[in-house]
């Protein structure tokens, strides 16, 4: 699922002399869509809902979702190598955490757009569901 090493080392070389990367014509689409496909699995959504308020173990992850660790982890492995969650380990426990805050909005904006598709009145909308200070950075999930 991720790019090969070289076209990632291509990627990285012209970098500097790209324009931004929403352009239509942009090289970095097509890793949007391997990240767009990789998040296209409700447990792994539900990973990177469950970390938006900090590292969480394997066995804790595993817990909030009612799934097994085994699972959990198989699906953490996935998230690491598409660079969407971090990990680091202490003693014989894994700990991860999101990678960026790009995959917590890209999953808020995903959820956003669900609402607006579910209901007359999204919920993010609403004056009282997120405190004012989440919702002068953006109202992010």
């Amino acid at each position: 699922m991720p790019l090969p090493a070289t076209q990632i080392y291509y990627l990285r070389m012209d970098a500097a002399s790209r324009k931004c990367g929403l352009d239509e014509n942009s090289p970095y689409v097509e890793y949007a869509v391997e990240i767009l496909t990789l998040l296209a699995d409700a447990t792994r959504v539900r990973i990177i809902l469950a970390l938006r308020g900090g590292e969480l173990s394997v066995n804790e992850l595993a817990d909030r979702l009612a799934k097994p660790g085994p699972s959990v982890s198989q699906h953490l492995a996935k998230l690491r190598m598409g660079r969407v969650v971090a990990c680091r380990r202490e003693g014989n426990r894994m700990y991860y955490s999101l990678a960026n805050e790009h995959a917590r909005q890209l999953v808020a904006d995903a959820v956003h757009q669900a609402e607006h598709v579910l209901d007359v009145e999204p919920a993010h909308h609403r004056a009282n569901v997120a405190p004012p200070a989440e919702r002068t950075r953006g109202g992010d999930v």
